[in-house]
Order: C-alpha cells, then structure tokens, then sequence
C-alpha cells in the first residue's frame, strides 16, 4: 500500500484564484478590503494609530498604507478609517484591491515631512 508522491505533485495544479478564504484573510470569508488612497493621505497617522497591525506609515513618502487585512478587527478599521481627516481610507471588494494599488503612482508623491525631492536632469 504505497503512496506514490510524484503522481499526486504531477496533478497538482497551481490556483491563482481569490477566494475571500486565504490566510491572509484570516480563513474567513471577506467581501470586502481596507484600501488608503495614498495620492490624498496627509499622513496624520491617525490609522496607524489605531489600527496598529493593519496600518503603517511609508518611511518615504510619509503617508499611511495598508499592509494586512486581517491585522485588527472589523471594529478597530471602522475606527481608524473614521478617525482620517481626509477620508481617504475606504472599504473596497477585495477583488479591486490590486487594480487599485496598481493605480497609485508613488512616483509622483510629493513626500510629506521630508525635504523635496529634486529631479537632477
């Protein structure tokens, strides 16, 4: 009674998929996502303060990102999206959630508590 081990890998097939049920999800069916729109954060902080696993704040360009989506409770992220000033934290369908970071081009992000970048050309 033998498990061939090379059978089952050969039919394994990779699923790239977006199920809600991911790990990174916690294991529970998410419909939706926590999404900074990072082109209108000011960089208050507010979120990251307390939102604390879910929330950090870009070293460069000082302005707030989301960095798990199951780092606090649903509660907690009403909360820290409540507390921003600009209201630039939204609840999104998580399936957006890529599109949307794609969208942003930090590039073009004036950094907020540093000098100005200068472009040498």
């Amino acid at each position: 009674m033998g498990f061939n081990l090379t059978k089952n890998i050969d039919n394994f097939e990779e699923n790239n998929d977006i199920t809600g049920f991911e790990p990174v999800l916690g294991g529970n069916l998410c419909e939706k996502a926590v999404w900074v729109d990072e082109s209108t954060c000011i960089g208050c902080r507010y979120c990251a303060h307390v939102a604390t696993n879910t929330f950090i704040v870009d070293p460069e360009y000082g302005r707030s990102r989301a960095i798990r989506q199951d780092g606090d409770s649903l509660e907690i992220l009403q909360e820290a999206i409540d507390t921003c000033p600009v209201d630039c934290i939204h609840w999104v369908k998580f399936e957006e959630l890529e599109n949307l970071e794609n969208s942003l081009d930090r590039d073009m992000f004036q950094s907020l508590g540093k000098l100005p970048r200068i472009n040498k050309h």
